[in-house]
C-alpha cells in the first residue's frame, strides 16, 4: 500500500490486473470513517463522500437534505456554492445523488488545482452545512400564496424536490419500481419512496431535516472513496485538514437490516395515473419480483447475475424469449433484469401493454419457463454466452457517459454502504473463475433457478392498470388540503407566508460574494485540446482508420458506409430498420439462433446512422450508416464473420419478430417522454428551421413517436407487415451497396492482426451520397404537445449560425453566461424547476433555451425573453464571461473512454470536425467577450425569429392553448 496518513490506519489492499488498479482500503482512526482509494495512472482523479441514509418515510429527507447541503456552509455562507463552482471550474464531472440507502456527493477533474478546490468546497458542504430555512423553503417545499401578497389568494406548494419528484413520479417506470419495492420490503427502508412522494413531502418540517442531518452526516457514517494518480495520504491529509480532526466517534450505527421474509407469495394491484385520449386498453403493467439474498455476497451475487443473464440476457433467453413473444402483452417490462444496487437482490420479469385479466396466466407462462429450466436446466452454450457477457462488462473500460473512476467507485460503494466487501465487488476475477468451472455441471443452473426462483416464497406479483382519474383526484386532493389549511390560519399565521415568500425572493435576488469561492480561470486552461491520432491505410480498396489504445483486452470495430439516397417513407423508417438489423435471422438461421451466436462471440452489435451538417453551410448534410461491434480480442475474426453475415444474409421474413421489436422500441419511446422531455421539447422548438433540425424531430423527437405509432397500428394485418418488411428490404439493399470504411479501435500489438481479419467485409460500393441540399422551407413552430406528465418541459430557439461561422464560438458561450447569470435564479430557484438554461446546437444552427420538470409555463417563456433583456440592458462582470468560458471548454476537453475518444477523434474528422478545426473553435471560444456576447445576442434572439414548443400533461393544455400554441397530440 502507498503512505499512509498517521490519522488513518491500513486495512487491505489488492491488485485487480483485469481493470489495471490498485485498490486500497484505509479507516480513521478515530472517528471510523472509511477510505477506499483505487490507484490508477489516470489524469482524471475522482472524489466522492456518501453517507449512509436509511429514511424511515416518503418525505424525501434524504433527497431534500442532499440540495440543501449545498445551499451554503459555514466556510462558504454564500447561498449557491455548488452551482457557482460549477462555473468556476474545469471539472469533468459534478453532482450530487440521492440513493435509496445512501447520499453521495462526487465530482472529477483533469487539474490538480481545480481538484483541490472542489475537494474543499464539498468537504465543507457535506460535514458544515448551513441548513438555512429559506434553502429548505427553496429546495424542499413551502406554502406561498398564488398571488404572493394576497393573503386572500389560493395557497400553493412549491419546492424545487417537490416539483422535481411530481416530475420523476409522472414516469410510469419510476411508479412501478416504487409500488414493486413498497411490497418486496415491507419492513425496510426500500418500502418508502427515498426521492420523497409528492403528497407526503409537505409532512417533512425543517427540525426533522436538521436532525436526520445530524445523525447521518457524520464522518462515522461516511464513506470517502478516491480515484486516481493523487496517492491515497494526500487525500487523507485534507481529510483530516479540512474536517474530521474536528469528530470523535459517533456512537450509533445507520444501516439496513435483512428483510423480513414471506412465507407464500404476495398478489397485489395498484393504479396509476393515465391522462389523454387513447383509451386505457393493453396500459396495463405485470411484473413478478423475487428478493435473491444479500448483495455483499460476491459469490450469491454473481450467481444471481449469471442466472438473470441466462434467463433475460437476449430474445433467445429462456424467460426473454416468452416475454417478447407471449400475446398477453406488447413488450417485457422496462423492469426485468437484476437489481443490485441495494442490500438484497431483487430479479424482475413481466410484461408492458397488457390487461389485469391476463396476471394469472402470465405468472403461469413465467413459473412453466422455470420449472422446465431448473428441471432441464439450459445448453452449456447459453450459460457460458451469459458468463461471456459478464467478463466483457468487468473488463470494458468505461467514462463515456460518468468518468471511468466513478463507474468504479460506484461499484464499489454498494458493498461499502453495508459494511461489505468492497473491493471484492471489482476483483471478481477469481469467482468467475470459478463460475467457469461450475457451469461445466449441468445441474448448476437449473439448481439455481430451483432455489433463487421457484422455491423462494419471497415473491410479489403487481399488476399495475390505468386509471385516467387517478391525476385528478390527486390534484383535487391537493387542493382540498391546501383550502383546509388555509381555513385553520390566522393573520399573523398568513402574514408569516407572505414574509417568509418576501425573505426568499430577497435572498434569491441577493448578490453574493463569490470571491470567498476558489477558483480556477481561463490562464489554467490547457492551451491545447486533447488529441487522439490514428492511422490510414488501404485495404482491398476501402479505408480502415485504425487507433491504437488501451482497451484492456477488447477490440471495437465499425463498418461505416455512406448514407444513400433515400425517399422520404424510407428516411422515416430507416431508425426502425437499423433497430431491426442486428434482431433478426441470418442466413438458415433463425433470429433466435443469431442471437445466441453474438453473445457467444460479441459484447453488442448494433446499426445505428449519424447525420451532420457542413461545417459553413446548413442546408447542406451529409450522413452514414455504422454497424458498430466489440469484443473480447481473441473473439475479433468471430466478431467480423458475424458482422459480414449480418450485411450480407439478413433475411426480413421474420414477420412477427419485426412486429414483436417495433411495439417494444413504441413501449420505451412512450415511457422516455417524461425523462427526456426538455430535449424533445427543444427538437420540436427547432424543427422549423432547416432539414437537419427537422430530421432530429422526426427521427428521435415527439413528430417521429407519433408516427411510430401510426406504423405499429399499420402492422395489425399481415399485408402490412409483409409491405414493411419490403421496405425493409429494399434500405438494405441501398445500404449493403454503398461504399464502406472501416474504424477499428484495439491494442497497440494486435491492430495488423484485427486489420488483416477485417478483408472479408471490404467492398467496392459506390459512392452514392443522399442529396445534400434537400429543398426545405423554414417556418415557425409554436407547438404544445399533451403527454403523460404531471410537471413541463418548456424551450425557446432561434435559428443562427454553423461552427465556422465567426459568431458560433460567441453563441456557445452565451449559454452559459444566461444560464449562469439569470436563467439558474428565475427558472430554478425562484420558478421552482428542477433545471432550466440554454445551449447553441451548431450541429443545427439554433440556440435554445429550456426548462425541466417545471411547474410553471408561460412566466418561463416570458423568463426566457427577460434573460436576453438582462443580458443587453444590465452591467456584467468579465468575471461571468470567463466562468461561462470555462464551461464550453471543459465540455469540449471532458475524457470518455480509451475507445470512446478513439470514435469521438474518428467520427470527427469524418464530418470535417478535424482536431486542427476543433482547436481553432476552441481558442476562439476562450476569446470571446462581453461585447460579443451581447452583439450575438442582438443579433440572433430577437422575439420575431423566436419558435416555441411546450411538453405538457393535460393538465397544462388549456395554459398551452391559452398562448397561441398549437396542440399536437402523440
Amino acid at each position: 500500500m502507498s503512505n499512509v496518513h498517521p490519522a488513518f490506519e491500513p486495512i487491505t489492499s489488492a491488485e485487480i490486473e483485469s481493470l489495471g488498479v490498485r485498490v486500497e482500503e484505509y479507516r480513521h482512526r478515530r472517528t471510523g470513517a472509511q477510505h477506499l482509494h483505487i490507484a490508477a495512472d489516470n489524469p482524471e482523479n475522482v472524489f466522492l463522500v456518501a453517507l449512509r441514509t436509511v429514511p424511515e418515510d416518503s418525505t424525501g429527507v434524504a433527497h431534500i437534505l442532499e440540495h440543501t447541503a449545498l445551499c451554503g456552509s459555514d466556510k462558504y455562507p454564500v447561498r449557491d456554492p455548488f452551482f457557482m463552482m460549477i462555473r468556476r471550474s474545469l471539472n469533468t464531472f459534478m453532482n450530487a445523488f440521492t440513493s435509496s440507502d445512501w447520499t453521495a456527493y462526487p465530482f472529477a477533474s483533469q487539474n490538480r488545482k481545480d481538484f483541490d478546490n472542489l475537494l474543499d468546497v464539498y468537504l465543507d458542504a457535506v460535514f458544515f452545512a448551513r441548513l438555512d430555512p429559506l434553502d429548505f423553503a427553496q429546495e424542499g417545499h413551502r406554502l406561498e400564496f398564488a398571488e404572493t401578497e394576497n393573503p386572500d389568494s389560493d395557497l400553493v406548494f412549491k419546492g424545487v424536490v417537490f416539483n422535481e419528484m411530481k416530475g420523476a413520479m409522472s414516469s410510469v417506470t419510476s411508479q412501478l419500481w416504487q409500488k414493486l419495492s413498497k411490497y418486496l420490503f415491507p419492513t425496510t427502508t426500500y418500502h418508502f419512496n427515498s426521492g420523497g412522494e409528492p403528497a407526503d413531502i409537505p409532512d417533512l418540517s425543517y427540525e426533522e431535516l436538521v436532525n436526520f442531518y445530524r445523525t447521518h452526516y457524520h464522518p462515522s457514517n461516511a464513506i470517502f472513496m478516491t480515484f486516481g494518480n493523487i496517492e491515497a495520504a494526500e487525500h487523507q491529509a485534507v481529510f483530516e485538514e479540512k474536517a474530521l480532526h474536528k469528530f470523535d466517534q459517533l456512537h450509533k450505527t445507520i444501516e439496513v437490516g435483512r428483510e423480513k421474509l414471506y412465507m407464500a407469495p404476495v398478489r397485489v394491484e395498484e393504479k396509476f395515473p393515465l391522462s389523454g385520449e387513447e383509451g386505457l386498453e393493453e396500459k396495463t403493467h405485470i411484473v413478478l419480483g423475487w428478493l435473491l439474498g444479500d448483495v455483499t455476497d460476491l459469490e450469491e451475487a454473481l450467481t444471481a447475475h449469471l442466472l438473470a443473464g441466462v434467463l433475460l440476457d437476449n430474445s433467445a433467453s429462456p424467460l426473454m424469449h416468452l416475454l417478447e413473444t407471449t400475446e398477453l402483452g406488447q413488450a417485457p417490462s422496462p423492469l426485468c433484469g437484476l437489481d443490485d444496487s441495494q442490500r438484497e437482490l431483487v430479479f424482475v420479469c413481466g410484461i408492458e401493454g397488457s390487461e389485469r385479466e391476463r396476471a394469472d396466466e402470465l405468472e403461469q407462462q413465467v413459473l412453466k419457463v422455470l420449472e422446465d429450466v431448473a428441471e432441464n436446466g439450459v445448453p452449456y452454450e447459453q450459460v457460458a454466452a451469459a458468463l461471456h457477457q459478464l467478463e466483457l462488462q468487468q473488463r470494458e473500460i468505461g467514462g463515456d457517459g460518468y468518468p471511468y473512476g466513478l463507474q468504479l467507485i460506484l461499484t464499489a460503494l454498494t458493498g461499502a454502504t453495508h459494511r461489505g466487501d468492497a473491493i471484492g465487488l471489482l476483483n471478481i476475477d477469481a469467482t468467475l473463475e470459478k463460475l467457469r468451472e461450475q457451469i461445466k455441471d449441468p445441474k448448476f443452473i437449473a439448481d439455481a433457478a430451483r432455489k433463487l426462483l421457484l422455491e423462494n416464497q419471497h415473491r410479489v406479483r403487481l399488476v399495475l392498470s390505468p386509471d385516467p382519474d387517478m391525476a385528478g383526484r390527486a390534484e383535487l386532493a391537493e387542493k382540498a388540503r391546501l383550502a383546509q389549511i388555509k381555513a385553520g390560519l390566522d393573520d399573523g399565521e398568513k402574514q408569516q407566508i407572505i414574509q417568509t415568500a418576501k425573505a426568499l425572493a430577497e435572498r434569491q435576488q441577493r448578490k453574493d460574494d463569490e470571491s470567498i469561492l476558489p477558483k480556477v480561470g481561463v490562464e489554467d486552461i490547457p492551451p491545447e485540446l486533447p488529441k487522439v491520432e490514428g492511422e490510414e491505410l488501404q485495404l482491398n480498396g476501402a479505408k480502415v482508420s485504425r487507433y491504437s489504445a488501451g482497451t484492456n483486452g477488447l477490440v471495437y470495430q465499425q463498418l461505416v458506409a455512406t448514407l444513400p439516397e433515400f425517399t422520404d417513407e424510407e428516411r422515416i423508417l430507416l431508425p426502425y430498420y437499423c433497430q431491426a438489423l442486428s434482431e433478426l435471422g441470418l442466413g438458415d438461421k433463425s433470429y433466435l439462433e443469431v442471437q445466441q451466436w453474438q453473445a457467444a462471440v460479441a459484447g453488442s452489435l448494433h446499426g445505428f446512422t449519424s447525420h451532420r451538417t457542413a461545417l459553413d453551410n446548413l442546408d447542406s448534410q451529409s450522413g452514414h450508416f455504422i454497424l458498430s461491434g466489440k469484443a473480447l480480442a481473441a473473439n475479433q475474426a468471430a466478431l467480423t464473420e458475424l458482422m459480414q453475415a449480418t450485411i450480407e444474409q439478413v433475411r426480413f421474413d421474420e414477420l412477427p419478430r419485426i412486429k414483436e421489436l417495433l411495439l417494444q422500441t413504441l413501449a420505451r419511446r412512450e415511457q422516455s417522454v417524461v425523462g427526456n422531455g426538455h430535449a424533445l421539447a427543444m427538437a420540436a422548438a427547432s424543427a422549423g428551421f432547416n432539414r437537419a433540425a427537422a430530421d432530429g424531430h422526426e427521427s428521435g423527437g415527439l413528430l417521429g413517436l407519433r408516427q411510430l405509432k401510426a406504423l405499429v397500428k399499420s402492422l395489425d394485418s399481415s399485408a402490412g407487415l409483409e409491405t414493411l418488411a419490403g421496405k425493409f428490404s429494399a434500405i438494405h439493399q441501398k445500404i449493403a451497396g454503398a461504399k464502406r470504411q472501416f474504424l477499428l479501435i484495439g491494442e497497440d500489438d494486435k491492430l495488423a492482426g484485427f486489420t488483416d481479419a477485417l478483408s472479408p467485409l471490404a467492398n467496392s460500393g459506390t459512392d452514392n451520397g443522399a442529396e445534400e441540399n434537400a429543398p426545405f422551407s423554414p417556418h415557425k413552430v409554436q407547438e404544445v404537445w399533451v403527454a403523460n406528465s404531471q410537471v413541463n418541459f418548456c424551450a425557446k430557439a432561434y435559428p443562427t449560425v454553423p461552427m465556422s461561422h465567426a459568431d458560433a464560438p460567441a453563441l456557445a458561450v452565451l449559454g452559459g453566461f444566461l444560464r449562469n447569470g439569470y436563467l439558474h435564479r428565475t427558472i430554478r430557484e425562484q420558478g421552482g424547476a428542477y433545471g432550466g438554461g440554454a445551449s447553441h446546437d451548431v450541429n443545427i444552427g439554433a440556440f435554445r433555451f429550456y426548462s425541466y420538470r417545471d411547474p410553471r409555463m408561460a412566466e418561463t417563456l416570458k423568463d426566457f425573453d427577460a434573460s436576453v433583456d438582462w443580458l443587453l440592458n444590465e452591467s456584467h462582470e468579465d468575471s461571468q464571461v470567463e466562468e461561462a468560458i470555462l464551461g464550453v471548454v471543459g465540455g469540449m476537453d471532458k475524457p470518455g473512454s480509451p475507445a470512446g475518444e478513439a470514435k469521438k477523434a474518428f467520427h470527427s474528422n469524418l464530418y470535417g470536425r478535424t482536431h486542427a478545426v476543433r482547436q481553432a473553435f476552441r481558442r476562439k471560444v476562450t476569446e470571446v467577450t462581453l461585447q460579443d456576447l451581447q452583439r450575438v445576442g442582438r443579433t440572433y434572439l430577437q422575439p420575431e425569429k423566436a419558435s416555441t414548443a411546450v411538453v405538457t400533461g393535460s393538465q397544462g393544455r388549456e395554459a398551452g392553448l391559452a398562448l397561441d400554441l398549437h396542440e399536437e397530440k402523440l
